[in-house]
């Protein structure tokens, strides 16, 4: 991996993002609102125990969802037009052209992450009893995450739509047994051990912890092994997306 290639990468998916306005809005700023209307939906609860059991899980499930959704798309557009190909045919290794979108992208989680924790928290109330730092760390790394997976399965679609239908498969699921609906350690013993293969589970554990003041958040104990499980499967799926990656639709 060349980092003067890695850097080039970089740049360009950046400055396509930029020039894409409506990309753009749904990367920074969906989230955030999606976040907001839970927020709403809640503001009936007098208590409001209800958001501040849910809002954590929405900081680590939205971004993650928004980021595989654009960039499978997006990946798969680009090897429709031959934009890979033309890429590939130039001195660009599978991993300098993967490693520079999870870094653009990497850079828009950061992006995406810090407004949505700083809405979250200082709009919206939600009560953080551990680090920010750590909190908007895990955001970033769960959209990484997203990206990641979203160009693992950009390899397996010869259509956006294909790319699409690629949500219900991998994405609701861990919708389901994160935790959002039901606490993990209430689950099925069988949906429990689905449950602990799944990474946004570890991502709304590391959330639920920094939020409630659970084991951890304040040394990053349990935090950290969450969000190290959380890295290692966005590392393999850019390690699977480079092997599966090709230069052209068929």
């Amino acid at each position: 991996m060349s980092p003067r290639i890695l850097l080039a990468v970089t740049v360009r998916v950046l400055t396509q993002l930029r020039r894409d306005h409506r990309t753009l809005a749904m990367l920074l700023v969906l989230p955030t609102a999606l976040i907001a209307l839970l927020w709403w939906v809640f503001s009936g609860d007098a208590t409001g125990s209800a958001f501040d059991r849910v809002g954590p899980a929405l900081l680590a499930i939205f971004p993650f969802t928004v980021m595989f959704l654009v960039t499978s798309v997006t990946t798969l557009r680009e090897r429709s037009s031959g934009t890979l190909e033309r890429l590939l045919s130039m001195p660009t290794g599978r991993l300098d052209l993967l490693g520079g979108y999870a870094l653009a992208f990497a850079l828009v989680a950061l992006v995406q992450s810090t407004v949505a924790v700083a809405v979250s928290v200082g709009l919206l109330g939600l009560e953080v009893d551990g680090s920010l730092v750590l909190l908007g760390l895990v955001a970033v790394v769960d959209g990484v995450l997203g990206c990641a997976l979203g160009l693992f399965v950009s390899a397996f679609a010869t259509t956006e739509f294909q790319a699409v239908q690629f949500m219900p498969l991998v994405v609701i699921p861990q919708l389901l047994v994160c935790g959002l609906f039901v606490p993990r350690d209430a689950l099925p013993s069988v949906l429990g051990a689905i449950s602990d293969l799944m990474p946004l589970s570890y991502a709304v554990d590391a959330m639920g912890a920094l939020t409630a003041g659970g084991p951890g958040s304040g040394s990053g104990g349990s935090v950290g092994a969450d969000l190290a499980v959380v890295a290692g499967f966005a590392v393999a799926a850019l390690a699977l997306g480079a092997v599966t990656l090709r230069r052209r639709t068929p």
